[in-house]
């Protein structure tokens, strides 16, 4: 996939972003019309007319498969479509909207019917501007009651822009995929590098699932939108206990924009058969030191996205602060602007014009956000300093305007999203560089260290290795990391470099993270406080004989 440009054409104070010439279309059709009847007509006498109305059609089509222990075990597809309408009662300065979004769902149509589909829109909007008009009012009311005026309006404005890209269909070899995954998780009972430990797996399951969602948008900005997306999550899943009963598993994936840039059928035996092996060696792994240990610690594969993507990507998009608040933003860095909060020699930009990132098609990628506005690239951190907020249509102090990242989850309002993070180092460390760092800190201060290459959703290690001095790597189990947070990644991060990973996410919103290596100098390894389960009490069936 190549990296396209984004060419904005001026047409009668709209924005144009060229594409092919699409055929017209129905949904698009009938959506503009019911807009502009409700535009003209809706109000109700002596209450405030709508100075703002979006229609929002999103059609969803999902496709999952699972297997477990070499047997299909489940096998679904659905289709539908939902609307949502967005009423703003009052002005941009002061509306209806509340941080729990507004607005109204109904079920559109499956077949396309323009006259069912207008129904549809005409009865949601019926709904929005009454909930809107209750709101308006609650809020106003609320807004009396706080000296403080809020620190940014409540809506910006933004150009008209047309955009209808292709459809975007599903596109998945279903009998192929569903014998991928009947033998992938077999494999536990008849490879033979894993045959000899095929009783120790509890659970193996192998699965793909889909998500093609193809988005509709009007509004009375005059923008009109046909945009889509589409995310192909094929993972694995494996696991059971050590003899002492402490839990222990291996799950991983890989996640791509088609079915085709998933894993082959080769790769993902191979990843499962390495899934297997190093199950069983955590079964034999010792458990981490009950004492606990402060002091350096490489996070490398996926750890360092994981690590961004939960402490530093949410607290850099700009959700408005409660009313009455003086606050920016909410999260961490709601008073960081313009101030350190990662090492100078680390840098950060969402940019999701970039398309492709070492011939990898990149799942946060998109022209036009959810709200109408096109995208460039943000600079979010230069030199370790705060210097932009990831901004939609809904401005916090400083920020009146959007920077194009106001995206949606399905059938909810917008929201500030990130879509390609890069995190970049201005004195980049090869891998093997990082590594004799790491060595010569275990030296210099005459212990063994950690190395740590996949956590899980909470930041807890997966594969964390104990590194000598001498460079020799033990696995271990039953850690946990302490005091990994906003601080540990402002000051504590020593070095960063080595092959950046990918970390692409279907989630509620599609995202990327391409983050490198990182060294940090201090963080705490304890062992984890839980209580171990009991082993089965007896042995599982019988394999079958070859």
């Amino acid at each position: 996939m190549k990296l396209r440009a984004l060419l904005l054409l001026p047409i009668l104070g709209s924005l144009a972003l060229a594409e092919v010439p699409q055929p017209a279309d129905p949904i698009l059709s009938a959506m503009q019309q019911e807009l502009a009847r409700e535009k003209s007509d809706l109000v109700i006498p002596g209450m405030l007319r709508p100075y703002f109305i979006q229609y929002r059609l999103e059609d969803i089509h999902t496709y999952d498969a699972i297997a477990s222990y070499g047997a299909l075990t489940r096998e679904s597809e659905s289709h539908q479509r939902v609307v949502r309408v967005e009423v703003r009662i009052g002005s941009e300065t002061s509306d209806s909207s509340s941080a729990r979004g507004d607005g109204s769902l109904e079920l559109a149509p499956a077949d396309g019917d323009p006259a069912a589909l207008r129904y549809a829109l005409w009865s949601a909007t019926d709904d929005a501007y009454k909930n809107a008009l209750r709101a308006y009012a609650t809020k106003q009311a609320t807004l009396k009651t706080f000296q403080s005026a809020p620190t940014a309006n409540d809506f910006s404005l933004a150009k008209a822009v047309t955009l209808v890209e292709p459809l975007v269909t599903l596109s998945i070899d279903r009998d192929d995929w569903k014998h991928r995954l009947i033998e992938a998780s077999g494999l536990f009972a008849t490879s033979p590098e894993t045959r000899s430990f095929a009783e120790a797996v509890q659970y193996s399951s192998a699965s793909i699932s889909a998500l093609v969602v193809n988005r509709y948008t009007v509004n009375t900005d005059g923008t009109m939108l046909r945009h889509g997306y589409s995310g192909y999550t094929e993972g694995v899943n494996i696991g059971g206990q050590a003899d002492d009963g402490m839990n222990l598993g291996r799950s991983n994936g890989s996640v791509a924009t088609t079915a085709a840039g998933l894993e082959s059928d080769a790769a993902l035996n191979k990843r499962v058969i390495d899934d297997l092996i190093s199950f069983n060696e955590l079964r034999h792994a010792p458990v981490v030191d009950a004492e606990d240990y402060h002091g350096p610690v490489l996070f490398s594969g996926d750890a360092s996205a994981e690590v961004f993507d939960r402490l530093f990507v949410p607290n850099v998009e700009a959700d408005r602060p409660d009313i009455g608040t003086s606050a920016r933003t909410q999260g961490a860095y709601q008073s960081s602007y313009r101030t350190p909060i990662l090492p100078t020699f680390l840098s950060v930009v969402d940019d999701p014009t970039l398309r492709t990132f070492e011939g990898h098609a990149l799942l946060g990628a998109y022209k036009v956000d959810d709200e109408g506005v096109p995208v460039e690239p943000v600079d979010i951190v230069v030199h370790g300093k705060l210097m932009n907020y990831l901004v939609g249509r809904q401005p916090v102090k400083d920020f009146p305007e959007s920077n194009g990242h106001g995206r949606t989850a399905l059938g909810q309002s917008a929201h500030s999203r990130a879509g390609v993070v890069i995190i970049k180092s201005s004195d980049p460390l090869s891998a093997e560089a990082l590594r004799a760092k790491l060595l010569a800190l275990a030296k210099e201060q005459g212990r063994d260290v950690y190395s740590v290459e996949t956590l899980s959703g909470e930041l807890a290690p997966r594969l964390l290795y104990r590194v000598t001095p001498d460079g020799k790597r033990t696995l271990v189990r039953g850690a946990v990391f302490d005091e990994l947070d906003q601080r540990a990644i402002r000051s504590g991060i020593l070095a960063a470099g080595g092959k950046p990973y990918i970390a692409q996410k279907v989630g509620t919103v599609p995202e990327t993270t391409i983050a490198p290596e990182l060294l940090f100098a201090d963080i705490t390894v304890k062992r984890a406080n839980e209580e171990q389960q009991k082993v089965p009490y007896y042995p599982p069936p019988e394999l079958p004989k070859d």
